[in-house]
């Protein structure tokens, strides 16, 4: 064998000695992407009742409610929870974190199922009703970080309700704040944002996702931390468009900067998977207990702005050294 050929048949032997390294991971790897896509849903996507919506109230009652993740079954995160949210009020969760305040929004979502106890939308039992119209039709959903796709903005907010008008999409934009900014791009509702938003700053993309959320004019609106990845004047923004939002709708809050939640017709103080206080700003600011303490800590906890001292007169000597 000709010395070229030797060589080019050693870099084929290497070549492939690497290939069948990468194959194996792919393989390996691949087999438990097809692992979870032939797992069953615990909860089913679609089955059960539904309310017609005219007479929805948008009453949400946790009624002893105990819950333990699947992969932690020995671990409660919710103990014995009890919590009413009257319709068309805005009740705030707060507390530290692992205290149970998104497993409470998993739950009204019925993304899980309580271990015990029950959760009731106008008195019924979530478990009776249709997941999918739930989430579809009656929940609405604002996180902290917005999954948007690499399509047009038009498309992004009808996600929320896919067979929604041009105009059912230009009206959520308005009620989000959104239709101005939309409006200044040279393609308007046509601009293309990017995989996850990657075009837009991140108050824009969260009166995006808040538009989404409002086209199919939920009953129940839940906000997670919804402002608080943004700059001051992004927030302003945003937090009128949720303040717009809010009226008339059932309103779950859940926040760590208390300064948000003031305006709440209730504040639920959790710790340790329970309901430790219960008020108003005022009201729980007078008791002296957690919530003081919680907003004590934030207070020294802020960023201070150091004010620079006033400059110094010159005096004779340094007027003389000048001359």
């Amino acid at each position: 064998m000709a010395p070229e050929s030797r060589v080019i048949a050693l870099q084929s032997m290497a070549n492939l000695s690497v290939l069948f390294g990468q194959v194996v991971r792919g393989l390996s790897a691949g087999a438990r992407v097809f692992e979870y896509m032939a797992l069953s849903p615990c909860i089913p996507l679609s089955g059960g009742c539904c309310i017609p919506k005219e007479h929805l109230r948008g009453s949400v009652t946790f009624q002893n409610v105990c819950f333990s993740y699947p992969c932690r079954p020995g671990f409660e995160v919710l103990k014995d929870f009890t919590l009413t949210l009257p319709p068309g009020k805005i009740v705030a969760l707060v507390g530290q974190s692992g205290g149970g305040k998104t497993t409470v929004a998993s739950l009204l979502e019925r993304f899980y199922d309580p271990t015990a106890g029950v959760v009731m939308l106008d008195g019924r039992d979530l478990r009776t009703l249709d997941p999918s119209w739930l989430r579809g039709q009656v929940v609405g959903f604002i996180s902290q970080e917005p999954v948007l796709f690499g399509t047009t903005i038009m498309e992004n907010i009808r996600f929320g309700k896919l067979e929604a008008s041009d105009e059912e999409v230009y009206a959520a934009a308005r009620e989000a704040n959104a239709h101005e900014f939309i409006t200044s791009f040279p393609e308007g509702y046509n601009t293309i944002v990017g995989e996850r938003g990657t075009t837009l700053s991140g108050g824009q993309k969260q009166r995006l996702a808040i538009a989404r959320a409002l086209i199919k004019q939920p009953t129940v609106l839940i906000l997670d931390e919804a402002t608080s990845a943004l700059d001051a004047e992004s927030e302003r923004v945003v937090q009128e468009a949720l303040d717009r939002a809010s009226a008339g709708r059932t309103v779950l809050v859940i926040a760590h900067r208390l300064s948000t939640v003031r305006g709440a017709h209730c504040i639920i103080v959790m710790a340790d998977g329970r309901v430790w206080e219960a008020g108003t700003h005022e009201e729980l600011l007078k008791k002296g207990g957690l919530y003081a303490e919680l907003i004590r800590r934030q207070a020294l906890d802020a960023p201070r702005t150091v004010t620079p001292p006033p400059k110094k007169p010159e005096g004779p000597r340094s007027q003389q050294h000048k001359s």
